[in-house]
């Protein structure tokens, strides 16, 4: 179980003590569990291109290595080229590239660039240079046409370059083993790492999940709506269904975790901590 590879995500915050806090508290704290790496994301269009940039930049400059999410948006290829260099000549090794999403109020004839468009650019722009994650879905795209179709999508994402995947979260441990069979069949052997999304507050959880196409099992929805306000009730359910979850994707083979903190250190550091204590993700 050692080799399983640990990993979180956090997002540019939009205020200066927001940003103290990822860096001073949150990061210091998280980074005791010894991931292989952190990430932060990237807006609707590059809308957050600069805080990402500066918070990739502060996260760096603490030692831990970090890795710049990526799309195109509504980018021209010479912006995306400069901010490829930059992180080159800042020296960082790993980037997520994504489709990404229009901006809020953006016209509908500007045109996304595919992930697997973004992965052959940064292939010919920089060669090797990166470690490259893209995206997977083990519930299925909310625009894919068919479940083989997305598969077909992931399968292009690998042919152009990518070295692994981290999947959009989910609550089914079924689905994830059911998705990596197919993915298996139609040729990709490479790593597809969880997204694991902590329980901490039905309601957000709930918008979430519409917004992204997760998918909440009934039963689930009907035990966290049943909690009602009682926040720390929905919290001690979720961090036990949580870890079951996470225990059940290791021992079935998931090559590692991938957590989406909200830039949070709790209730993932608890997880994970309990996680290291029954063996996994042995230092």
């Amino acid at each position: 179980m050692s080799t399983q590879q640990l990993s979180y995500e956090f997002f540019p915050p939009k205020t200066d003590a927001g940003r103290e806090k990822l860096i001073t508290q949150v990061l210091p704290q998280l980074a005791d569990t010894n991931p292989k790496y952190v990430s932060v994301t990237y807006g609707a269009g590059g809308s957050t291109r600069d805080n990402t940039v500066g918070t990739v930049a502060d996260i760096h400059r603490s030692g831990m290595p970090v890795a710049p999410h990526l799309s195109f948006g509504t980018d021209s290829e010479d912006t995306m080229r400069a901010l490829l260099q930059r992180y080159q000549a800042m020296g960082i090794s790993r980037l997520v590239a994504l489709r990404g999403d229009l901006p809020s109020g953006a016209g509908g004839s500007q045109q996304l660039v595919y992930a697997s468009e973004l992965v052959a650019f940064i292939r010919a722009e920089t060669a090797q240079h990166f470690t490259i994650e893209v995206a997977a879905y083990p519930e299925i795209h909310p625009e894919a046409k068919t479940y083989i179709a997305d598969v077909q999508n992931l399968k292009r994402k690998f042919d152009a370059g990518a070295n692994a995947a981290i999947t959009q979260y989910f609550f089914s441990a079924d689905a994830y083993f059911e998705f990596l069979k197919t993915c298996s069949s139609m040729g990709i052997d490479k790593p597809i790492y969880p997204g694991i999304m902590p329980i901490t507050n039905y309601d957000n959880l709930a918008r979430f999940s519409r917004n992204c196409g997760a998918d909440i099992p009934r039963w689930l929805d009907k035990k966290l709506a049943g909690f009602g306000e009682d926040l720390d009730a929905i919290k001690a359910f979720g961090q036990d269904f949580i870890l079951d979850l996470c225990k059940r994707l290791l021992d079935g083979g998931a090559p590692g975790l991938h957590f989406y903190t909200m830039n949070q250190a709790e209730p993932v550091i608890s997880i994970v901590r309990e996680l290291k204590r029954l063996g996994y993700f042995a230092d």
